[in-house]
């Protein structure tokens, strides 16, 4: 609460900075005209450029004013069918985001993944920690698709992948999202890959299905079982919370009449390296050539164009 409070003063003591500064050129503006002074009034332009600049800016900020938006973010990142070609491309998303995290100077943390048979990840759940890292992240929910000449094909044949991307807001208050615990569902079993010598002693990985969703998460990262069940139990209230979140918006689209989107054939973002290169968004047609950046982690552009559409800048 003492957070909101602070951030919500923060808010009003930026706009009201701001209408003082707008008086004052005003007043400024009006000596400068009665006495024909060229120096101040050059003066009154060079301040109204970059009070203009801070106004933009201010203006974006309505892109990040949801209820969920300040908070960090739980990436889900899953190959859909196609195999060793998918999974490849579901891990190069994973190091996508942990890159982009990296160059926002924020924290992340990969809280589960399960690797492909041959290459890849089947799956991978992070944790990204940082200023408005869900508000920035909310808009890379969908399919993500990639048109390359596949290194696992030997003709060397133009291969199409897809990957589904979940982003969820982590949830600080038990109010958000209340679970009974009869209706969850505890598995355990032997973790596999990285985390110590006890790791294929002990069944402490955790798998949780909720029930009355259906909603199945694990958690295999931490040393005891313990550990990755409070894990595995924020992944779920926040996957509960998104789905939340989703239903409503469906249905406010719905009541704008805009077409729903759904499933990996209306992906929101194309990553084509062959027979050119480009990624582009579906949503806004913004666009760039530089691919190698955006899956080095450059998806700042990309991340502001689609908030931008959301309120009309």
């Amino acid at each position: 609460m003492t957070r909101q409070l602070n951030a919500l003063r923060g808010v009003v003591d930026t706009w009201d900075g701001l209408t003082r500064e707008v008086d004052d050129l005003v007043t400024l503006q009006e000596l400068g005209e009665a006495e024909a002074d060229e120096a101040t009034l050059g003066e009154v332009s060079s301040e109204l450029e970059a009070l203009t600049g801070r106004l933009g800016e201010l203006e974006f900020q309505l892109a990040l004013s949801g209820e969920y938006d300040a908070s960090d973010a739980i990436v889900g990142i899953h190959a859909s069918e196609g195999g060793t070609e998918s999974q490849d491309w579901a891990e190069m998303l994973l190091r996508m985001y942990l890159r982009w995290a990296e160059k926002r100077g924020f924290k992340s943390e990969v809280l589960e993944v399960t690797p492909g048979e041959e290459a890849g990840i089947k799956s991978a759940t992070i944790q990204i920690a940082g200023e408005y890292a869900y508000g920035y992240l909310k808009g890379e929910r969908g399919g993500h698709r990639l048109v390359r000449i596949s290194p696992f094909d030997g003709a060397k044949r133009r291969h199409t992948s897809f990957s589904l991307v979940e982003v969820m807001p982590v949830v600080e208050r038990d109010l958000d999202v209340e679970i009974d615990l009869d209706d969850v569902e505890m598995d355990v079993y032997r973790s596999s890959g990285a985390g110590g010598q006890h790791v294929n002693k002990t069944s402490s990985a955790v798998r949780l299905t909720h029930k009355p969703s259906g909603i199945v998460v694990t958690c295999q990262n931490e040393r005891s079982q313990t550990q990755n069940r409070e894990v595995a139990m924020r992944i779920l209230r926040s996957k509960l919370l998104e789905r939340r979140l989703a239903e409503v918006e469906e249905e406010q689209r719905r009541l704008r009449g805009e077409p729903m989107s759904a499933g990996f054939g209306n992906s929101i973002r194309s990553y084509v390296l062959h027979p050119y290169t480009m990624v582009k968004d579906a949503r806004t047609g913004f666009e760039t050539s530089n691919t190698q950046a955006v899956l080095d982690g450059s998806l700042d552009d990309f991340m502001r164009s689609y908030l931008q559409s959301q309120i009309g800048i």
